[in-house]
């Protein structure tokens, strides 16, 4: 199934080995210490972007280019310190400066507008956050011990944690909703949801997912499944996209039940969020729910079983250190889904990073 909003997969791909060449070819041309220190300083990079996320600078240049006192009035921030960090920016390809001083948005900086479909500036904001550069400080003892450190440093799991602290919880959740709309596109133009009548979301969140399948499959009706109070926020978005009158909101835990007699289960970037038993409790509480036949599908990161660049490799740190959980590879969803009931029939990419794991209930 192909859509004209995304390139064919096999393009998109032919982009990424491109890209892979160009990133070898630089780095045997370089010095290597000169490389290390380029990778290395990639953490300063990112926080200068996570500053002007928190400032939203992108959202004062939306509506044209600004001198630098206006902006900085605008943004609430120093008028010198601000042309520093914009000029730093610019250097790395994210706003512009025209010929007569004033800024502008460019493709990448308007990527940080918080109003923009295709928005980062929660992922930006998450990812620079204080908490969340903590977290990360404690890569070398998860490495060293292979258990998640989250809950060590905080004294609670990852996710109880982002509940007692509501404004991380708040960026959490725009992070995770720029994932989620960075995904639906490309997720169901590679994937066809049509020969399926009743779809259920399983752990769901508000229904982003859910809504953009079955916008895109008028003939099917969802069901949208996660904790109570996280599908209390579902019925203004489900109303938003024109599809609320076709989901029943069931509000529960994946860990107790899912909800039966479904032609296709979804669950998207939910399996990676746990370690092997408990993932193995989710899926196999669908297959207890799903009929002989019915299909379960994952849109999570698939790694590479020979290394390379990719996005969920790094991804599968922060599972390691928030929950201990992982990314996987085909072949350990082919035995997570073997040891819970289902058999894998394949893995369909897409342009994105993200692929369906599809299965077979046995």
């Amino acid at each position: 199934m192909t859509t004209s909003k995304v390139p064919p997969v096999g393009l998109a791909r032919a982009v990424e080995r491109f890209r892979s060449v160009l990133d070898r070819l630089h780095r045997r041309s370089a010095p290597p210490s000169a490389v290390m220190l380029e990778k290395i300083l990639g953490a300063w990079v990112a926080q200068g972007i996570t500053v002007a996320a928190d400032l939203k600078v992108a959202d004062a240049l939306a509506d044209g280019p600004l001198p630098i006192g206006e902006l900085a009035r605008r943004v609430g921030a120093d008028p010198d310190a601000l042309a520093r960090l914009m000029r730093a920016l610019i250097g790395e390809g994210v706003f512009t400066q025209r010929r007569d001083g004033r800024y502008a948005l460019n493709a990448l900086g308007a990527a940080l507008r918080t109003d923009s479909p295709m928005s980062v500036a929660g992922m930006a904001r998450m990812v620079g956050h204080p908490a969340h550069r903590e977290h990360w400080s404690q890569l070398l003892e998860a490495i060293r011990t292979g258990e998640a450190t989250v809950p060590k440093l905080r004294g609670m799991p990852g996710f109880e944690y982002l509940v007692a602290n509501p404004e991380l919880g708040e960026i959490f959740n725009d992070a995770m909703t720029n994932l989620s709309e960075a995904a639906v596109v490309p997720l169901t133009a590679a994937y066809d949801f049509s020969p399926y009548a009743r779809i259920v979301d399983v752990g769901g969140g508000h229904g982003r997912f859910l809504a953009a399948i079955l916008a895109a499959t008028p003939s099917a009706r969802g069901v949208l499944y996660d904790l109570p109070q996280v599908v209390e926020g579902a019925p203004d978005l489900l109303a938003r996209h024109g599809v609320a009158d076709r989901v029943e909101i069931v509000g529960g835990s994946f860990f107790d039940s899912v909800p039966a007699g479904a032609d296709a289960y979804v669950a998207k970037n939910v399996i990676h969020d746990w370690p092997d038993h408990q993932a193995l409790t989710i899926l196999r509480n669908i297959r207890a729910a799903a009929n002989a036949g019915a299909v379960a599908l994952l849109a999570e990161f698939v790694i590479p079983e020979r290394p390379r660049q990719f996005i969920g490799n790094w991804t599968d740190m922060e599972m390691l250190m928030a929950t201990g959980a992982r990314e996987r590879t085909e072949a350990e969803y082919r035995e997570l889904f073997e040891q819970a009931g289902f058999r894998l029939s394949r893995v369909v990419p897409t342009v994105a990073p993200i692929s369906l794991i599809e299965s077979r209930a046995v």
